[in-house]
């Protein structure tokens, strides 16, 4: 009878774990495993754009603590011309359940002289979300913290990995999605505003017709754009360009090369 109890315990804890993380998941439509794409970056040095580098994204089904999920990483890498102005080594890898609720974000920066490695993992005990936060500096210190902020939480991979899949039919110009920003050390409001649409060419010599989204962040309660995406307005809503606003000047990203994707690309326009 007493194992009959703890069994029962368990489902009833597994069962609410479950359902926490069914409140912070999302469907996907935009994108499957094996996606892979590829971009050319620039950076404005002297009001000259000038190509310092190359990005990558990958999503690939896996495995995280046994359960099936998404593995997603952003990689960035300056070139010759970059280290010479500014060094920006960039690793960004997030893993998501297949419905796209969190699980773990980790982002390892070498930026100028400033190394950073922020980790988010995600948990959902009682029916809430739960992150236990950290953030590497480059002199060895080590800040950690646990919190329950008591609503879905998301870090910059996970949200972008979500932000595909919303259907932007009904959206008018200036329509925004709020939700909380998690990184090494901080949970702040953020929002992503829809500025309307535009056509543009990307480095594969193709243009398309674009989504673009602006995406903000408070801080010290300040607004302040980190990025502008400028996305494909079809169902895989796949990045074409990528303006970055960063503290040590601006960058972009084009987009040179695509394949794996989950739907067909009907954005292409002349």
């Amino acid at each position: 009878m007493k194992h009959l109890r703890t069994l029962t315990l368990a489902i009833m804890l597994i069962a609410t774990a479950v359902a926490a993380m069914a409140q912070c998941s999302f469907r996907n439509t935009a994108f499957k495993s094996g996606e892979f794409l590829s971009y050319n970056l620039y950076y404005n040095w002297k009001f000259v754009w000038v190509r310092v580098g190359t990005a990558s994204m990958s999503i690939v089904q896996s495995k995280y603590n046994g359960q099936q999920a998404y593995r997603a990483s952003l990689t960035t890498r300056g070139n010759s011309k970059m280290d010479k102005m500014f060094v920006m080594r960039d690793t960004l890898l997030c893993y998501s359940t297949t419905n796209l609720a969190p699980l773990y974000y980790r982002k390892g920066a070498l930026e100028g002289k400033r190394y950073t490695v922020d980790q988010v993992w995600y948990s959902y005990p009682g029916g809430k979300c739960k992150i236990t936060q950290s953030r590497l500096h480059k002199d060895g210190k080590v800040e950690k913290r646990t919190v329950t902020p008591g609503e879905c939480v998301y870090d910059m991979m996970n949200i972008f990995l979500r932000a595909r899949s919303f259907d932007p039919a009904n959206w008018k110009k200036g329509y925004v999605v709020d939700f909380p920003i998690a990184d090494g050390n901080g949970l702040n409001p953020a929002k992503l505003k829809f500025m309307g649409r535009k056509t543009v060419k990307a480095d594969n010599g193709v243009k398309y017709r674009c989504l673009e989204l602006s995406y903000t962040e408070k801080d010290k309660g300040e607004w302040r754009e980190i990025a502008r995406f400028f996305v494909t307005d079809d169902a895989n809503h796949i990045p074409v360009r990528l303006d970055m606003f960063l503290k040590f000047g601006s960058a972009k990203a084009f987009l040179t090369n695509m394949r794996g994707t989950r739907n067909k690309i009907t954005s292409v326009t002349k």
